[in-house]
């Protein structure tokens, strides 16, 4: 059994997501176990280069995670033939230059969502992508999570019969930033900052539909800035430019061709009492589902309780009690480190893959369907993608 190196630049990791998700739950977990193993039994084990604007903080991230490489020089490490894959984590608005770059550079090249900010920038980058005849992929991690993997096992087995609708519920409430700390960045709501609900969810929801539940055929949205003030991270008050809310309704082609209706409910303005941060619940005519991040329950059939609608007596019916929880079947891992590993079996085996960025142009585009549709206020038709 050999182990053989994989050169990456990292660049845009020194941000939450890229380093929570990209570097410390992925990389250097890869890395921790051994690399990742081929099907001849060989193992790939990443080499990282972390690039970033800011020297100290890029080194010390660096040298936190056993990272021997980094630096502020993006033309220097794209111009070296040792590393081969370029990864960005860094701003939407910038993403399709970097990947033009990288690709320009021959590198093959994986990158966090949205693609782009325009469905126009989101179809040339794919296009140039594709053309290269090297290797791409965007990141579609909420395909991974524990719950909707439960969920889609589900349906594979044909639990649901035929599936009439699906109902997501999404956020939470962000601090303002006046009486609390926020918790995500000040950017998210800045829309000249690449900031907004629909532009960073939508790109999530177009692939999760698309995969589980059907493909998206028509789409209906309104999108709300609740809360119009708020503070940055150093405590200073700003103007929300940028939606922090969506109310939509999409459209579907079921999986067996017959049509599905999506409700789509997200805002960071919204105060939890559900099962998690973000719940997909699903009916059809043999069973009805609800995931979350990590669980999944289910009702059957011939377990539908009857209950009866009586205004004038309190409710005493358990509901929540009357779902059977899906049970862990196996280990579950983190989902951008499941894809991560996809990715890298891509480029070293030519394994199967199929998260690119055509795929990562389909979630701009419903971006685009779902702003129209708030703008012009009404329906708004979702064609196949041509890449």
């Amino acid at each position: 059994m050999a182990t053989q190196r994989l050169g990456i630049v990292m660049h845009g990791v020194t941000g939450r997501m890229g380093m929570n998700q990209h570097l410390i739950r992925s990389i250097v977990a890869i890395r921790a176990q051994g690399g990742v193993p081929l099907r001849n039994g060989d193992r790939v084990m990443p080499d990282p280069i972390l690039i970033g604007r800011d020297a100290e903080k890029i080194e010390a991230l660096a040298r936190a995670h056993g990272i021997a490489r980094f630096g502020t020089n993006l033309d220097a490490a794209l111009a070296d033939p040792a590393d081969t894959v370029f990864f960005d984590a860094g701003t939407t608005q910038m993403r399709p230059q970097l990947l033009a770059r990288a690709l320009r550079a021959g590198k093959h090249v994986y990158c966090e969502k949205p693609i782009a900010t325009t469905l126009a920038e989101a179809l040339e980058i794919a296009q140039v992508a594709q053309s290269s005849g090297l290797k791409h992929g965007a990141v579609q991690d909420k395909l991974f999570l524990p719950g909707l993997r439960k969920l889609d096992m589900l349906r594979r087995a044909g639990f649901f019969g035929r599936m009439l609708s699906v109902r997501l519920e999404f956020g939470y409430w962000v601090f303002e930033g006046d009486l609390q700390p926020i918790q995500r960045p000040s950017w998210n709501y800045r829309k000249e900052d690449g900031g907004g609900m629909i532009l960073d969810m939508m790109c999530h929801w177009r692939y999760v539909l698309d995969n589980l539940f059907g493909q998206v055929k028509s789409i209906s949205c309104i999108g709300a800035t609740h809360i119009p003030r708020r503070w940055d991270e150093a405590g200073r008050p700003y103007e929300a430019t940028a939606d922090d809310a969506a109310y939509a309704t999409a459209e579907l082609v079921g999986h067996n061709g017959e049509p599905v209706i999506a409700q789509l409910n997200m805002s960071w303005a919204t105060r939890v009492r559900r099962d998690d941060l973000v719940t997909f619940h699903v009916d059809g005519t043999d069973g009805s589902a609800v995931a979350g991040l990590s669980d999944c329950r289910a009702q059957s059939r011939v377990t539908t309780p009857r209950p009866v609608w009586n205004p004038d007596v309190k409710q005493t019916m358990p509901f929540f009690d009357q779902w059977q929880d899906v049970p862990d079947t196996q280990v579950y891992d983190n989902g951008f480190k499941i894809q991560w590993e996809h990715f890298i079996r891509h480029v070293v085996e030519d394994a199967p893959y199929r998260w690119t960025l055509p795929e990562g142009a389909k979630g701009v585009q419903l971006v685009e369907a779902a702003t129209r549709s708030w703008k012009e206020r009404r329906w708004i038709d979702v064609p196949a993608l041509q890449v």
